[in-house]
Parts: structure tokens; sequence; C-alpha cells
């Protein structure tokens, strides 16, 4: 048979079949090639996206602040510190500091060189991650604050004090110490966040969604906001849930009820959209709360903040509980708070022991209900001596809506 292959094809010296094969050697070392140069390619793309990912990942980690004065001052006292109860339950501070320091926090007053806690929340987690209560702590509660250190090195004595003396004279770790020697729990962790990182979150998420009964002209906090649903972004939202004079009643604990409501509103939102799943959506929640953060060293990275986190997206809106700790005006002024008790000390010990609490809008009377009269509606109405009966505390739920 005559060759036909194209002598053009063929490297010298090298005819007929010799010709064909080196051709085909050819095409195949060709194809290798861009083989090896598309998986090179694809390497050089996975390894930009890992770098691009860690890039992420490091900055997020790097935003939280680690409270290492705090841990140090906590160890110092750690033989008095209370023992925690339920192996997986876990219990945070939560401290909304109203510093003037830092970027966007000046222009709420002129006092930066005074930092108090504006608003202190104890969230309890229970074990199982069944359920999530938020008790807020008033900042005028009157109560014992044990000697702490104070930023200059020296130490305060022991006093009978407002609440929020405590972070103003020795911090996180000097509230951290009230609230354990106030309620006998144990703090497992804390969080402080400033203004300026409390409207970077609402922004985050592009605003809240709450329900207003009549129209806000409130021009210190400055808002103007009609009746019904309104979406506030991050400047309305701070002005909304730190407005204490001209809404409401004027009281600090009609104050604790917005915030209470706010923030299950918040969940709400959190939980409702895509914001978890969608990574454009939830790169600038996370930069928004970890810049925002100062912690205890075991929260100061998205690794610590994941692991406790966790288990918080199967907890259900119902069960997710917003309260304010049994108080009434104190005996000796009217414009400070005291306990109501035996309820406050009902709310710690079901707190401390992990065991359930319910709320609602009005609680029932508890003589109706049977039970002791703990003898204020703003706490634990029946079952205080029942442990199989949960109390019930005025409250709010994530679940309810004051438009519905």
């Amino acid at each position: 048979m005559t060759d036909t292959a194209d002598p053009r094809c063929a490297r010298p010296g090298v005819t007929g079949a010799g010709a064909s094969a080196s051709g085909t050697g050819l095409i195949r070392r060709r194809r290798r090639r861009w083989l090896h140069g598309t998986a090179l390619a694809a390497a050089l793309v996975s390894l930009a996206a890992l770098g691009t990912g860690w890039a992420v990942y490091a900055k997020l980690d790097g935003n939280i602040t680690a409270d290492e004065a705090a841990a140090a001052e906590l160890a110092r006292y750690e033989k008095d510190r209370p023992t925690a109860l339920v192996k997986d339950a876990r219990n945070l501070l939560l401290i909304g500091s109203d510093s003037r320091a830092g970027a966007g926090n000046g222009k709420y007053g002129r006092d930066p060189g005074t930092e108090r806690s504006d608003t202190t929340i104890l969230l309890h987690l229970s074990a199982g991650r069944r359920s999530a209560t938020a008790v807020s702590l008033p900042r005028d509660l009157m109560v014992d604050v044990p000697s702490c250190l104070r930023p200059d090195g020296t130490r305060t004595e022991p006093m009978f004090a407002m609440f929020n003396h405590a972070f103003e004279t020795g911090g996180s770790a000097c509230t951290i110490r009230t609230v354990e020697k106030l309620t006998g729990i144990r703090i497992d962790h804390h969080m402080v966040v400033d203004f300026s990182g409390f409207k970077k979150m609402v922004d985050a998420v592009d605003g809240v969604e709450i329900c207003l009964a009549e129209p806000i002209r409130d021009k210190p906090a400055k808002l103007r906001l009609p009746a019904g649903r309104v979406k506030l972004d991050g400047e309305q939202a701070l002005g909304y849930v730190r407005a204490r004079k001209s809404l409401g009643n004027g009281s600090d604990t009609d104050r604790m009820d917005r915030q209470q409501r706010f923030l299950g509103a918040l969940v709400n939102k959190v939980r409702s959209s895509d914001v978890l799943l969608n990574p454009a959506k939830l790169y600038p929640v996370l930069d928004a709360a970890t810049s925002s953060l100062t912690t205890d060293p075991s929260l100061a990275s998205l690794r610590g903040l994941y692991h406790l986190v966790r288990g918080l997206r199967g907890i259900p809106t119902e069960q997710v509980q917003f309260l304010t700790v049994p108080r009434e005006s104190y005996v000796y002024n009217a414009n400070r708070d005291q306990l109501v008790e035996p309820a406050a000390e009902t709310l710690f010990a079901r707190l401390r022991a992990d065991l359930p609490i319910a709320v609602a809008r009005q609680a029932p009377d508890s003589t109706a209900q049977g039970g002791t009269d703990p003898g204020s509606a703003e706490h634990a109405a029946y079952g205080s001596d029942d442990p199989s009966r949960a109390p019930m505390f005025r409250g709010n739920t994530a679940a309810q809506d004051d438009c519905g």
C-alpha cells in the first residue's frame, strides 16, 4: 500500500508509519502540556480562593479584642467565684458600654474619660441548647460591689452602690464579680459592645423592623417615626433602645422592655432571612459583630464564637425569652431599684439549676394561680416552690410580634 502521509508532517529522516507515530506522540505531548497547564491554573485559582478565604478569616479573627485584664482579675478571685452546676449550660454577660471613646462614639456625649454599663444582660443558654433566656439587669439596681481593680492600678473599697458603678470603676471583671455575688450564677463568658458596634450590627442586617403603637417625636433621641411597622437603621435603633425620658413612662424598666422587644425582632430578622446562608450577606454581619466586640480570651476568635453559637440555630424563637430581673423602687430612693424577693432568687435558682421558666407580656395574678404572692407584677406569679412547674415572669419571646 502506498504511504499517503504528508511528508511535511514528518521529521527529517522519518517517513511512513514512523512519521504517523511521531505525529500522534506530538499531539499527546501537547495534550499533556495543556492538561498540566489547566491543572496548574486550577491549582492557582484554588490557592487564590484559599488565600482570599484565609485573608477574610484572619481579618475577622483579628477584629475581636481579647479582655486579658479581666481574665487576670477573675483568675485572682477564682476561689470566691460560684461553681457551675450544669455541665453543658452556659451563662454569658452581655455589656453595652456607653463609652464615648473610639470612632463614632464621641457624638453621644462629652464624657470620654468615663465608661459605664449602659445595658447589661445575663444570657443563659440551656444544656442541649433547648432555650435561651436573656435577663436585663437595671443599671440603677442597688447591689453589693466588691473591691475591684481600677484602671490606674489602685483598688476600690467594697460598697453598696448602683449596679453600673461596678463597670465604671472596675470594668468588665468588676461587673462579672458583682453579678456573680448578686445571683450565685457562674459567668462563663462575657462580651462588651459600644454604641458604634451596635449601629453597625443593625445596618449589617439591613435594618430591623419593629411595630409602634404611637408615632415617636423624640428630639433628644433624634427620632421621628410613624405608628405601625417601621424599619429602623442603626442610628434610629440606637436612639430607640437608649431613649429613657421621653418614650413610654420614662422609666428604666420601660426602656429595658423596649430593648428586649428590639432584640427579639433582631433575632427574628437574622433567623428569618437568608443571612446565615448567604456569604455576601453574612460577611458584613460578621465583620460588624467581630469588630465591635471585646470578649474573654476563650471567645476572642472565630473558632471560639463558632463553638458557642453553633447550637443556637436550632432553638425555636418561642424559646428565646427576654425579661427583666424582678425589681421595684428602692425603699430609700424612688430613683433607684432593688430586687423583689423571693421572686429574684426563684429566677436565679432556676437559672443556676438550668430549670425552665416562662414569660408573658403580663404575668398572671399570683393569687388567681394559687401560688405564693411575690409582691410584684414583674416576677414569678406561680410555682415558685414547685420545681415541676415553670414560674411565670413578665417578659416576651422572639416569636412575639408587637403588631400581631
